[in-house]
Formats: C-alpha cells, structure tokens, sequence
C-alpha cells in the first residue's frame, strides 16, 4: 500500500509548530508495512489543499491529511478536501448526533461548521476532542492536535497494511564516502535496501521484508566497516 501525508497549516510552514504529526504517522504507518512516498505541508487555504489532495489521491492508495479541522476561519481543510473530490460541505447527522450523544454538548452549544463535512464522507469521531474526522473515498482527514490525531488514525490503523519491513542500523566512525563500496556490495549481496544518515558518525540503516535476510546483511556490514569505540 503506497500512501501520501499530508499536514495542514500555516504555523507549520512559518516554523511556529515542529511537525510532529507527520513524523508520527509515517512511523506507524511504516510499522504497519506501508510505503510512505510523500510527506507535504501546505497553508491554510483551499485551493492548495484541493490541488495536492487531488494529485496524490490519483497517484496513492489513500492520502492522510491532519490539521485545519474545526469551525474557525482558518479551518478550511474539509472544504479543501470537499473540493478535490467534487463535493459539497453540508450538515453530517451522525456527527452531531455523536457530539451530542457522546461528546456531551447541546446542539446549540455547538459553533456553526463544527459538524459540516464532505457530502457522503464516513464520520471519524473525535474521542480527544469536538472537531470529527472523515474518510472522503481514499482521503483520511484527521484534526491536527497531535492528542486527538493519534486517537483517530488508532481507530482507522487496521484499514492501512502492506507488507512488513524488517530494520537493522549499524553505526560506524567511516566517513560515509569510503563507505559506497561496501553499501553497494552489501546490496548485491543482500535482497535489502541500504540508507545512509552521516552526523558525529554514519548509520547505515538495512531494511527489507525477510528479518533473517536484514540480520545477516547486517552482520556482514559489521564485519566490512568500523566499530563504534566506547567513547562514540
């Protein structure tokens, strides 16, 4: 299952708010063996929440987008959503009636637009918070509180799956362009992919879908570079 994230928000693109969101969501979706292509932050506005909505929705099996949920001004994200797959946003019943039967709020205590979602979308309840989520065909729409964002995608998870990739990260002093031979040699030699992350030291992460074919490939780096020292 390939998959596009997509997170919502001008404060985010101002630097005001670390996007610990998408971060989150690629990790557990990783887990959950999906390939996770594209990580994308948009603005609080329509038509560029339309546009990349509509393009990875065409290009992905599903698209998650969190961020811009609620019945405030810059919350346009179901209206943006609404738009890239040629909907209405109108009044959901099963939304108000869940904030009301669950959610513990008088209809009239309700702001305007808090229950408004795409035309036909699934109800996500919000158990963390008031504004719902929605399922929009192969658009996941989830608020933006990280809080009521893993509360949501943990009730939607089993419906993301792919095949499980396996992880191993060896850590070496080399400097990471003596290393390309071996990182080739490696991938010869082993059905694993090779990625490589320099800092004070390189990690050299394996991944793959066979746990006994990452392990010995692992093996086989820890052999052919550097050991760490004590001291790093």
């Amino acid at each position: 299952m390939r998959v596009a994230v997509v997170t919502v928000g001008d404060e985010l693109l101002a630097g005001d708010t670390v996007n610990t969101n998408a971060t989150w969501l690629c990790e557990r979706l990783t887990d959950r063996g999906v390939r996770v292509e594209r990580v994308t932050t948009v603005p609080d506005r329509v038509a560029d929440i339309a546009r990349v909505v509509n393009e990875y929705r065409a290009e992905y099996d599903a698209v998650v987008i969190t961020g811009g949920l609620g019945p405030t001004h810059d919350d346009v994200t179901m209206e943006g959503v609404a738009a890239a797959v040629g909907r209405t946003v109108e009044q959901h019943d099963e939304a108000l009636e869940w904030l009301t039967t669950h959610g513990g709020y008088q209809a009239g205590d309700l702001v305007e637009g808090t229950t408004h979602l795409p035309s036909g979308a699934r109800m996500l309840p919000n158990t963390e918070g008031v504004a719902p989520g929605a399922v929009v065909e192969s658009v996941y729409v989830l608020p933006g509180v990280p809080t009521e964002m893993k509360a949501m995608f943990e009730a939607v998870e089993a419906e993301f799956s792919g095949e499980r990739t396996y992880t191993e990260v060896v850590e070496t002093p080399d400097p990471e362009s003596s290393l390309i031979p071996v990182m080739d040699e490696v991938q010869a030699e082993f059905a694993v992919r090779v990625g490589s992350y320099p800092g004070e030291s390189v990690r050299l992460k394996l991944s793959g879908t066979s746990e006994a074919e990452v392990g010995a490939a692992a093996e086989w780096l820890r052999e052919r570079v550097s050991p760490m020292t004590d001291g790093g």
